[in-house]
């Protein structure tokens, strides 16, 4: 129950929308130019076999590395790079580099078996080596870096404690078992072929690697195992990618187009005019304005295409540690029926979205369970009345929290139409407050934060790819974290330092400083964390007992290290340490073990891992709370992707009835792809874009 979530933090907290920054209010269509119908049909380069794509607009390739969250990762996961799984032209999951795989009894243990015929580029063959380097790269804990969340390793046995330090290599769920077998065991049953197509599971040539470990990924270097590899690349620039001939793809699947070069082109803010000059051949259409523009011109109209994206816009209890009327659930149910959509979208979006009150897209597994607040503005303003604030009299100012203009165009124009929305229909008065990236990442994927008053934020949830944790479509990020939804105010007052220092000060004054060097070199120093682990471990253990027998399987995995032999191998470090530093080292390790402290540098998620957290969370959680833990942990560790959609909606359900998630609409991608040019495939993960180009075809 206490993995790690699958979330985007800091300055790229943009990106779970599925169409980065591609929309934004209503205005008058720009002409752009007398001459657009014939150069809108104009074939440009596609007779050579060339076609030129946009890279998200203000999200340009400064890397390649799979290993980072970035606009990469469009053209690592089955471009240039292949795993064992991949996508199709349908968004599902097919084999690639696999040639067959076995599912061990207890549903923890996969073994795959990878194709003999599959080439690097230089003529090496692929083999399991390549994926265990690519993994202990980042595995590695001296790759402080490595962002196991997007990728496999996020639901390999011991992977985070490996990276932690306190865990062995012989405890960690990665076997090679010969040159074409690899094995990975999860820690509790989940389905994980979804997540060896990420851009983080892809394998790496390691001897390329290792000769040239900064810039292996840069011509001339790089080799590729995909249908394409790179022929050049500039940072914030072009990249050029050229057939690779080594290249043999999967029997049985459709694995690439006739495309012969594919132009990575960096994306601007005029991708229509961009597309009528010739100078793209494929691009997204990012406003209304354009996409009107677009429907008025019919050889532009000829040419437009719309394809579903996995992403929902919604307003998103704020964890304000401050007292207000949002702690009574009347009010929150009042807030969520006095939302009209339909004028959002039409308004606001310019139809470049669809409704919905559920967080669920057309089609998605979870649809036919879910159940959201219904649009109901009397019944809204009898519940507001209810709660003691008739037509908002008494009522203070709420606060609508969203990202900026430059980051996001659209979450500023949505918040502005439902603070209208909520004076007309319940008389309440709104404040609109803008924050940057990393501010409106860390309130949508963290915990409670600093200088937040009570209102709702303007959130985006999407998902990563084709994994149980993905049901609910990011919706449940709150569950994460304690003191989100479902707690009290003297709880998310308690825990806010947890979240907005490295270090929590309270701790700091129980155990020592982690920042002072001189901790933790003598054992008499340890004494006050040596206190606190046993108790809290005794604690834990107890709690974890009583507990219902499905939910104790997936928090005491059977074969996982047991926190106290985790406790013993800290310790261990300590007394086998030569030098002050190394002993401090420990000791650090030790503190995090036990204590709060933030992943970021001030801001965001915990280490909800950490004993003093775990034991607190425990000890005044609300039985809601529990049941909502316990139903996401039963879906995310799914055996296989849909059975539990059921279980997932239970969970949204109860989160949108008591008005903590408001959901508004769910996102579509409208695209240009010249005539001419097919399978062009808009990303419907987090970070939207294109990806799966390798299937782009010229007639």
């Amino acid at each position: 129950m206490r993995r790690r979530v699958k979330w985007i933090a800091g300055a790229t907290v943009m990106c779970v929308l599925g169409a980065a920054g591609g929309l934004a209010g209503c205005g008058t269509p720009a002409e752009k130019g007398t001459n657009a119908a014939a150069m809108a049909a104009s074939a440009a380069t596609t007779s050579q076999g060339v076609v030129r794509i946009t890279a998200p607009t203000g999200s340009n390739l400064t890397t390649l590395d799979p290993s980072q969250w970035g606009p990469q990762i469009l053209v690592d996961q089955g471009t240039i790079m292949e795993g064992l799984f991949g996508y199709n032209q349908q968004n599902q999951i097919v084999p690639k580099l696999c040639a067959g795989y076995t599912l061990s009894k207890d549903g923890l243990t996969w073994t795959f078996q990878i194709r003999r015929d599959a080439r690097w580029s230089n003529g090496q063959p692929v083999t399991a080596y390549d994926f265990y380097y690519a993994y202990m790269r980042q595995l590695a804990p001296s790759n402080p870096n490595g962002q196991l969340w997007l990728s496999v390793l996020n639901v390999v046995k011991n992977a985070y404690a490996y990276h932690a330090g306190t865990v062995p290599l012989s405890q960690l769920g990665l076997k090679v078992l010969g040159p074409y077998t690899l094995q990975i065991t999860t820690t509790v049953p989940h389905y994980i072929l979804g997540d060896l197509a990420e851009a983080g599971s892809m394998p790496i040539n390691e001897q390329v690697a290792k000769a040239h470990p900064t810039d292996w990924f840069m011509p001339p270097y790089f080799v590729s195992d995909a249908p394409f590899t790179v022929k050049s690349f500039t940072p914030n620039g072009t990249l050029v990618l050229v057939r690779n001939p080594k290249y043999v793809g999967h029997p049985g699947e459709v694995n690439e187009g006739n495309a012969q070069e594919i132009d990575v082109v960096p994306g601007t803010s005029v991708p229509v005019e961009d597309f009528m000059a010739n100078k793209v051949d494929v691009v997204e259409v990012g406003t209304p304005s354009d996409l009107q523009y677009v429907k008025t011109h019919p050889a532009l109209l000829a040419q437009l295409h719309k394809a579903p994206d996995y992403a929902v816009t919604y307003l998103q209890y704020d964890n304000s540690a401050v007292p207000s009327p949002l702690t009574n659930p009347l009010v929150r149910q009042a807030i969520g029926e006095a939302i009209e959509r339909a004028p959002i979208v039409q308004d606001v979006l310019g139809g470049m979205a669809g409704t919905t009150t559920t967080f669920s897209v057309p089609g998605w597994p979870t649809a036919k369970y879910e159940h959201g607040l219904p649009e109901n503005v009397a019944q809204a303003r009898a519940l507001l009345a209810k709660a003691g604030y008739p037509g908002g009299k008494g009522f203070p100012t709420l606060y609508l929290y969203a990202e900026v203009p430059s980051s996001n165009p659209q979450l500023v124009p949505v918040a502005e139409a439902v603070a209208q929305e909520l004076q007309q229909n319940l008389g309440i008065h709104t404040k609109i407050v803008q924050l940057n990236s990393t501010e409106w990442g860390n309130l949508t994927y963290g915990g409670p934060q600093k200088g937040i008053q009570p209102g709702y934020n303007v959130a985006v949830g999407g998902t990563n790819d084709l994994d149980p944790a993905s049901l609910n479509l990011g919706g449940d990020q709150g569950i994460y974290w304690p003191g989100t939804y479902g707690y009290s105010i003297a709880f998310v007052q308690h825990v806010l330092p947890w979240y907005n220092t490295p270090y929590d000060p309270a701790s700091i004054q129980k155990y020592g400083d982690p920042n002072n060097p001189n901790m933790g070199v003598t054992w008499s120093q340890w004494a006050p964390l040596v206190k606190a682990a046993q108790a809290d471990i005794a604690y834990l253990n107890k709690w974890t007992a009583e507990q219902p027998a499905t939910w104790r399987k997936i928090m005491n995995p059977p074969g996982s290290p047991t926190l106290t032999q985790q406790w013993n191998q800290i310790v261990a470090q300590f007394k086998q340490a030569k030098t002050p530093a190394a002993k401090h080292a420990a000791w650090v390790q030790a503190w995090k073990f036990v204590a709060p402290y933030s992943e970021g540098s001030g801001g965001g998620g915990i280490n909800t891992g950490s004993l003093d957290v775990q034991v607190y969370w425990d000890q005044h959680e609300s039985n809601d709370v529990r049941n909502w833990r316990m139903w996401q942990a039963e879906y995310q560790n799914s055996p296989d992707m849909f059975s539990s959609a059921a279980t997932a909606a239970k969970l949204m359900t109860q989160l949108i009835q008591q008005g903590y998630t408001i959901p508004l609409y769910y996102a579509e991608t409208y695209y240009l792809e010249r005539t001419g040019i097919t399978g062009a495939q808009p990303n419907p993960w987090s970070w939207g874009g294109f990806y799966q180009m390798q299937y782009l075809s010229v007639r």
